[in-house]
C-alpha cells in the first residue's frame, strides 16, 4: 500500500496554519512567499516547497489549474519525476481519473476533507497526495484524520483456535458495503476490542450461492467493529452511509462505506482462540459462507474449523469509551 502525502499550501502565510499542519501530520509545506519559507524550517525539521526551497517551484514542483482539456493536456506531458499539482476550478473528478491513469506525481487541491476522501480513492488507487488549501486549523486536523485513515496498518497476529461452541439463535449483521473486496480482505470484529477476528469477505463462490464481494457477514449484534480513527462501534449501530475499516492479511486499511447493515435471526456460533496468554472470542453466523482469515491470506469457512487451526486476529490492550480507546481497568469476558 502506498503512503498518501499531506501537503498543505499556505498563503498568506500564518504560523498557526503551518504548527497545525506539522501537528496533523503534513508531510511537506507549500509556501510561494520565498522570503517566509524560512520561517517554516525555524518551526521544525520538514520539507518546504517553495521558489528556492527542498523541492523547487516551478521547476521539481509545478501548479496546474484545470479549466479545459488543453490544460489536463499540459498537466500529463510533464516528465514522470516532476511532481504536479493540480486544481480544477469546480472541483470535478473526471480530470483527476484522467490524470490519475498517466501520472504517478500527482497531487490534487483540495478545500477540506470530504474532496480529501474523494481524491484520494479515486480510480481506486487515487492521488499521489493532496494538497490542502484553507485557513482553517480545524480543517487541517480533519484532513490529516483522513489521511491517516486511509493509510492504516495494523499488525495481525496469529490466533489458535481453542474452543467452538454452537449456539442458539441469535441477531447477526451482514454489512454490505459500496466497494468491491478481495480474497484476502476482511473487517475486525471481536466480543473484545482487545481482541478481534479477521472476518473474511464473501468473495468465495460454492455450489450453493454465488460471491458477494462487497459484503462481510460480521456477526453478532454486540459486537465490536473496527471503524477510522481507531475507534470502534457496535455492529447495531453501523447505518447506511457510515465508515467501516477493511484490512487485508498483511494488516492494510482502507476505508469503505456501508451500503446496507442488514441484521437477520440466525443460528450462531461461538468462537475463542488464545494469542500467547491472551484470549479473544466471537460470535457469528453458523453457516458455510461465513469465514475467518488464515495467516496467508485464504479463507477458511467456520463449518470447517477445528481446534488447533490458526487463524488472524488482532490484540490491543482492552478499553474502550464509547468507541474510544482509553486506559483504564476493563475485564471483558
Amino acid at each position: 500500500m502506498v503512503m498518501k502525502e499531506f501537503w498543505v499550501w499556505v498563503e498568506p502565510y500564518d504560523k498557526k496554519l503551518v504548527t497545525t499542519a506539522l501537528e496533523s501530520g503534513a508531510t511537506a509545506i507549500v509556501v510561494p512567499d520565498e522570503k517566509k519559507a524560512e520561517e517554516v524550517k525555524k518551526l521544525a525539521r520538514t520539507t518546504v516547497i517553495s521558489p528556492k526551497g527542498d523541492m523547487k517551484l516551478g521547476k521539481d514542483v509545478v501548479y496546474v489549474k484545470i479549466e479545459g482539456k488543453e490544460d489536463e493536456e499540459k498537466a500529463a506531458k510533464y516528465p514522470p519525476e516532476v511532481k504536479v499539482i493540480v486544481e480544477t476550478t469546480d472541483w470535478t473528478v473526471i480530470p483527476l481519473e484522467n490524470l490519475i491513469a498517466q501520472r504517478e506525481e500527482l497531487y490534487a487541491v483540495v478545500k477540506n476533507a470530504h474532496e480529501a476522501e474523494v481524491a484520494l480513492q479515486t480510480l481506486e488507487k487515487g492521488v499521489k497526495g493532496v494538497v490542502l488549501k484553507t485557513q482553517d486549523m480545524n480543517e487541517i486536523k480533519r484532513v490529516g484524520k483522513v489521511i491517516e485513515a486511509s493509510q492504516e496498518v495494523l499488525e495481525l497476529v496469529t490466533v489458535k483456535i481453542t474452543r467452538i461452541l454452537p449456539l442458539g439463535l441469535g441477531d447477526r449483521v451482514c454489512v454490505d458495503t459500496t466497494s468491491l473486496m478481495s480474497r484476502g480482505e476482511g473487517m475486525l470484529v471481536g466480543n473484545s476490542s482487545g481482541g478481534m477476528f479477521l472476518v473474511h469477505a464473501e468473495t468465495e463462490e460454492n455450489p450453493y450461492v454465488a460471491a458477494r464481494p462487497f459484503r462481510v457477514n460480521a456477526g453478532a449484534v454486540h459486537m465490536y467493529i473496527r471503524v477510522p480513527g481507531n475507534k470502534t462501534k457496535y455492529l447495531c449501530e453501523l447505518n447506511a452511509g457510515d465508515q467501516v475499516m477493511v484490512y487485508n492479511y498483511e494488516g492494510r486499511g482502507r476505508v469503505v462505506y456501508v451500503g446496507r447493515s442488514k441484521v437477520e435471526r440466525r443460528p450462531m456460533l461461538l468462537i475463542e482462540a488464545k494469542h500467547d496468554t491472551r484470549k479473544l472470542s466471537c460470535i457469528l453466523q453458523n453457516a458455510e459462507t461465513i469465514r475467518l482469515t488464515r495467516p496467508d491470506g485464504t479463507p477458511i469457512s467456520v463449518a470447517e474449523l477445528k481446534e488447533g487451526d490458526e487463524v488472524l486476529g488482532y490484540i490491543e490492550s482492552a478499553g474502550r469509551h464509547f468507541g474510544m480507546k482509553v486506559e483504564e481497568t476493563i475485564i471483558e469476558k
